[in-house]
């Protein structure tokens, strides 16, 4: 799928959740109507391709390291918080669904949680 193994490309990784050994932002993304699904990892490619970064409007620095992926479908906004590790890897932190204007500080705060998690646990994403 997204994982790449030539080591000259940047690769795709998904914050996992070490108490459910489940990965939230990947299940957000499967949860979705197929075409939104497919336009979700057709951007999380892109981005892939461009080495973790793309401009306004596609991305947004959010804080620090973070950056927001943003995948507009018809009137749904998809935001998919992310940020660049070592190794050329992309690691998606955070994946939710936009209602406000302003990106809610709860799904911030998750995305901060995890990027904690993933400097507490390097070698997973290595």
């Amino acid at each position: 799928m997204i994982y790449n193994e030539n080591i000259n490309e940047y690769r795709v990784k998904f914050y996992l959740d070490l108490k459910t050994k489940k990965s939230p932002a990947l299940e957000y993304i499967k949860d979705l109507p197929e075409k939104e699904e497919a336009k979700v990892l057709k951007y999380i490619e892109f981005l892939r391709i461009n080495e973790g970064y793309l401009d306004e409007p596609y991305s947004k620095h959010i804080s620090g390291k973070i950056r927001e992926l943003r995948i507009d479908f018809d009137k749904s906004h998809h935001r998919i918080l992310y940020f660049v590790f070592i190794k050329k890897t992309i690691i998606i932190l955070h994946a939710f669904l936009k209602k406000t204007a302003k990106t809610p500080v709860a799904e911030l705060n998750r995305a901060e949680g995890n990027y904690q998690e993933v400097l507490k646990n390097q070698t997973i994403y290595e």
